[in-house]
C-alpha cells in the first residue's frame, strides 16, 4: 500500500535532480566552471542550496552531467536496436564502425575542452567516482566486442581488441579533455590503434603481406 507514495517520492527526486544537473551544465558551459557556484545553480534550478548539494557539490554535478549524457547515448543504442547483425566485417568497414560507435563521445569532449578539461581533473584526482569507468564502460566494451565479432579475428582476439581499443578511447578522451591534441589529430591516432586491432594477422595497413 505504501508503493505509489514511494514511487512518487522517488520520481520528483529525480526530477529533481535532473533539474540540477540541467541548470548546472548550462551555468557551467555560458560562465565557466570556475565562476559557477552553488548558490547560482540552486537559483536557475529554483531551488535550495541545501537540495543542490544533496546531488552533489560542483565536481560531483559535473560528473554527473558527463555520465548522465554518455549514458543517454549507449540508452539510445539499445532502444535503436533490432536483431543483431552478424554480417562479416571487413577490417576497414569495422575500423569505421568502431569510429562511428565512439565518435559522438569525442565530439561532446571537443564541444567545451574548458569543462572537459576540468572533467578530466575530477577523473585524475579520484574524489569522485564516474558510470564511465563502470557500467558504462561494461555497455561499451560489449558493443565493441559484438562488432569486433564480426570480423576475422578470433573469439579471444575480439575480447583482447575490444579492451585494447576502450582503453586507447580513455587515453583519447582524456587528451582532448586537457587540450593536449585537437579532436583531428586524437582522432587520426585512434584510427591508427583501430587498424592495429582489427587487421588480420600478418598483413600490413594496405592489406599487404609482409
Amino acid at each position: 500500500m505504501f508503493t505509489e507514495p514511494v514511487q512518487s517520492r522517488a520520481t520528483q527526486r529525480e526530477a529533481t535532480r535532473r533539474k540540477v544537473l540541467a541548470s548546472a551544465e548550462r551555468l557551467f558551459r555560458e560562465q565557466g566552471f570556475g565562476a559557477s557556484t552553488i548558490r547560482q545553480i540552486a537559483t536557475d534550478a529554483e531551488v535550495s542550496t541545501g537540495t543542490v548539494m544533496s546531488v552533489g557539490d560542483k565536481d560531483a554535478l559535473l560528473v554527473a552531467i558527463f555520465d548522465t549524457w554518455i549514458a543517454a547515448v549507449h540508452h539510445g543504442r539499445e532502444d535503436a536496436a533490432g536483431p543483431g547483425d552478424v554480417t562479416p566485417l571487413s577490417p576497414a568497414a569495422a575500423a569505421q564502425a568502431v569510429l562511428d560507435l565512439v565518435e559522438p563521445f569525442l565530439t561532446y569532449f571537443a564541444l567545451d575542452l574548458d569543462l572537459s578539461r576540468e572533467y578530466a581533473a575530477v577523473i585524475v584526482r579520484g574524489s569522485h567516482d564516474s558510470e564511465v569507468f563502470r557500467a558504462l564502460a561494461l555497455a561499451l566494451l560489449t558493443e565493441l566486442e559484438t562488432l569486433l565479432a564480426r570480423t576475422p579475428l578470433s573469439a579471444t582476439e575480439a575480447g583482447a581488441g575490444a579492451r585494447t581499443i576502450y582503453f586507447s578511447y580513455l587515453g583519447i578522451l582524456m587528451t582532448i579533455g586537457n587540450g593536449a591534441l585537437d579532436r583531428q589529430t586524437a582522432l587520426a591516432g585512434f584510427r591508427e590503434v583501430i587498424h592495429f586491432v582489427v587487421r588480420p594477422t600478418g598483413v600490413n595497413h594496405q592489406g599487404v603481406q609482409p
